[in-house]
C-alpha cells in the first residue's frame, strides 16, 4: 500500500501502478471478448513513461493536435485525429501520422481532403442524446459546436467512410446503448454506407459498477446489425480511472467564521482545474465530504476561488500532515498551469513499493512557456 510519508517532495501526482495495471487487463479482457477496439485518448492522460504499457493494451491512440500526434506516434500503431478544427500550420503533419482523421464539419474536410489520401476519412455527427448534465462537458448542448446534424448530411461525402460520435462522459453502459439507439433512428440512412463507426471517449468501464453485460449486449447486438462496421471506443479516463493520487501537506490552517480552510502546497485552479470547472470536490483519504463539515481545501494561488469542498476528517488535521487526493489521474497532469509560477507537482510512479521519480519541475520549465 502506498504511504504519502514516503514521498520526499510535495505535491506529486502518482501513479499506482498496481492499480493502472489492473484496468489495462480488465480493457484487454474486453476487446477480446466483444467486437471493439479500445483507443487511449492523450487529451485525458498523456504520461508517456507508461505509453508501452497502454500500447501494449489499445489498439491505438487518438490524437487533437499534432503535439499529441507526435508523442504517440513512435508508440501505437495507429493514431486517429479528430479535432473541433484543425490548425493549418499543423494539418499536414497531423496526415502524415493519422490513419483515421475526423473532421468536424463537411467544410472542414473539403478544406483538407486532398492533404490526406492515405488515411480513413470520418465526419462527426451529433448522436441528438444528451447524458451530461454539466453543460461545459455536453457536446449535444443546443447550438452545441461538436458534430453535424442529421438533416444537414443525408449523404456522405466522397471518400468518408466512417462516422464519429462523442456525447458521453464518465458514463455507463446504458448511457451507451441509448447513444447506439439514437444513432441507428436518427442516422439508419448512413449506416450502410460505412466501414467504421468511433463512439468517442466517456465510457467508464473501469468503474467498480459498470455494467459489462449489457455492454457485451449491446455491442454484439450492432454489430450482429450491421457486420460491416468497425467499432472503435477512445476512453481518456477509463484506463487510469481510479489509479492514482495527488499528495500535498498542509502548510497552514485559515480559520474564518467557524470555517477552516487547510493551506495545501498545491493549487486546484493550477493542478487540478477540473474541481473549480465542474466543479466537484476529490474524495480525501481519511476524510469525507458532509454538508455540516467544518473543513476546507485551500489552494495556494492567489485565486480567491482556489478552493473546494466542506469535508469531515476522521482525525483533526494539523500543519505538515500529508493529504491524499484520490482519482488524479486523469484529466489532471494533462490541464494544469503554471500560475502565479507554482511549480507544477512531481510526476512519480509508486511500483512494487518504490517511488520512482519520473519528472520534476523547476524554474527551467516556467521561463520556456513564456516569452
Amino acid at each position: 500500500m502506498f504511504d504519502p510519508k514516503t514521498l520526499s517532495h510535495t505535491p506529486a501526482f502518482v501513479l499506482d501502478y498496481e492499480k493502472f495495471s489492473e484496468n489495462l487487463s480488465l480493457i484487454r479482457q474486453l476487446q477480446e471478448d466483444i467486437p471493439v477496439s479500445f483507443l487511449f485518448a492523450l487529451k485525458g492522460f498523456a504520461m508517456h513513461a507508461v505509453f508501452p504499457e497502454l500500447s501494449a493494451c489499445a489498439d491505438g491512440a487518438t490524437a487533437s493536435s499534432l503535439n499529441e500526434a507526435l508523442l504517440a506516434s513512435p508508440y501505437f500503431k495507429q493514431v486517429h485525429a479528430y479535432a473541433p478544427v484543425y490548425q493549418d500550420r499543423e494539418f499536414e503533419g497531423i496526415a502524415r501520422i493519422a490513419s483515421h482523421i475526423t473532421f468536424n464539419s463537411v467544410a472542414q474536410l473539403q478544406k483538407h481532403r486532398e492533404q490526406c489520401p492515405d488515411a480513413k476519412l470520418a465526419l462527426r455527427i451529433n448522436p441528438m442524446y444528451s447524458t451530461v448534465e454539466t453543460a461545459l462537458y455536453d457536446p449535444c448542448a443546443p447550438a452545441s459546436r461538436l458534430g453535424i446534424l442529421p438533416d444537414d448530411l443525408r449523404t456522405l461525402p466522397e471518400g468518408v467512410t466512417g462516422l464519429h460520435s462523442h456525447n458521453l462522459c464518465e458514463s455507463g453502459a446504458r448511457e451507451l446503448a441509448d447513444t447506439l439507439a439514437s444513432i441507428e433512428q436518427r442516422w439508419a440512412h448512413l449506416l450502410d454506407d460505412i466501414s467504421f463507426l468511433n463512439l468517442g471517449g466517456g465510457h467508464l468501464v473501469t468503474r467498480k459498477d459498470y455494467d459489462h453485460a449489457l455492454l457485451y449486449k449491446t455491442l454484439r447486438a450492432f454489430k450482429a446489425r450491421h457486420p460491416q462496421i468497425t467499432l472503435f471506443l477512445e476512453p481518456g479516463a477509463a484506463f487510469v480511472w481510479d489509479t492514482g493520487y495527488l499528495v500535498t501537506r498542509i502548510l497552514d490552517i485559515v480559520s474564518n467564521q467557524g470555517i477552516s480552510t487547510l493551506m495545501l502546497d498545491t493549487s486546484f485552479a493550477a493542478h487540478m482545474p477540473d474541481c473549480l470547472e465542474m466543479p466537484y470536490s476529490p474524495r480525501v483519504q481519511g476524510a469525507h465530504l458532509s454538508d455540516d463539515g467544518v473543513y476546507r481545501l485551500g489552494g495556494c494561488s492567489c485565486l480567491a476561488g482556489d478552493w473546494v469542498g466542506s469535508y469531515t476528517f476522521e482525525h483533526e488535521p494539523k500543519v505538515g500532515d500529508y493529504l491524499v487526493l484520490e482519482d488524479m489521474m486523469h484529466y489532471t497532469m494533462v490541464k494544469t498551469t503554471m500560475f502565479n509560477g507554482i511549480a507544477l507537482p512531481d510526476i512519480i510512479i509508486h511500483k512494487d513499493g518504490v517511488n520512482q521519480l519520473v519528472k520534476r519541475f523547476c524554474f527551467d520549465d516556467y521561463q520556456r512557456r513564456l516569452s
